[in-house]
Order: C-alpha cells, then sequence, then structure tokens
C-alpha cells in the first residue's frame, strides 16, 4: 500500500490518510487481517506527528475500517470493504441541515441556533 501525503493541501493531513487506506481498502491493496504499521512507523514513513497519525487510526477503528489488537499490532477489520463505504461527516451534516431547516422554519435565528447547539454539546462532554 503506497501512501503519499499532499502538505500543500486544504484536506487535513489525517484526512488524507483516512481516505487512502479506505481507498487501498476498497481497491483491495489490503486485505482483511492485513497489518497496518505502527502508529509511530507510518509517521516516521510519512514525516508526520504521531497525534496526526493517531488520530487517523482512531477514526478508521471507529469505522470499523481497523482493527487495534494492542501489543500485536493493528490489522485491517474483517467488514473493511463493506464498512468504508460509511461516511459518518456526511451522515451528521444532512441530519443538522435538516435540524437547522426545522429551526428556521419555526421562525428560531441562526444566533438563537449557534447558542442552543453549544449549549448542548458543552453539557453533553461535560464541560
Amino acid at each position: 500500500m503506497q501512501i503519499s501525503i499532499d502538505i500543500e493541501s486544504a484536506t487535513p493531513l489525517f484526512s488524507q490518510l483516512v481516505m487512502q487506506i479506505k481507498q487501498a481498502v476498497q481497491d483491495e491493496k489490503v486485505k482483511p487481517g492485513d497489518q497496518l504499521p505502527s502508529i509511530r512507523q507510518l509517521a516516521y514513513d510519512l514525516d508526520m506527528n504521531n497525534k496526526t497519525v493517531a488520530k487517523a487510526y482512531r477514526l478508521l477503528e471507529r469505522d470499523s475500517v481497523i482493527v487495534a489488537k494492542g501489543y500485536r499490532g493493528t490489522f485491517i477489520h474483517p467488514e473493511a470493504q463493506a464498512n468504508c463505504t460509511i461516511d459518518l461527516n456526511k451522515w451528521v451534516r444532512k441530519e443538522l441541515t435538516n435540524t437547522i431547516q426545522s429551526f428556521r422554519q419555526a421562525g428560531v435565528t441562526d444566533s438563537e441556533i449557534r447558542i442552543a447547539f453549544a449549549d448542548v454539546l458543552n453539557q453533553s462532554t461535560g464541560v
């Protein structure tokens, strides 16, 4: 699997990494059970910060594209092929768009929506 990161791109580095790993899974360049490099190794190979690679791996694990097995390493998830097509960001945007449209139709101002959203988000994260 060949990964190349474009530091000049407007797309965040972690997103580029996520997209390229998902694409490699879809193109069957990596298969379920294949081991991925460690976070440190991939960060070194790509000349990236460990935290950037770790963030990409967390998102891929959340999406069940990869699975971390402790000290044994990180592997391609058995259902990775099917899970690569799930786009949680797209779903969130769609849901928020529908909700905001409902609020606007009810006469709620954008300022009120922002304040309420921030309040709810802060309450749910314990901030």
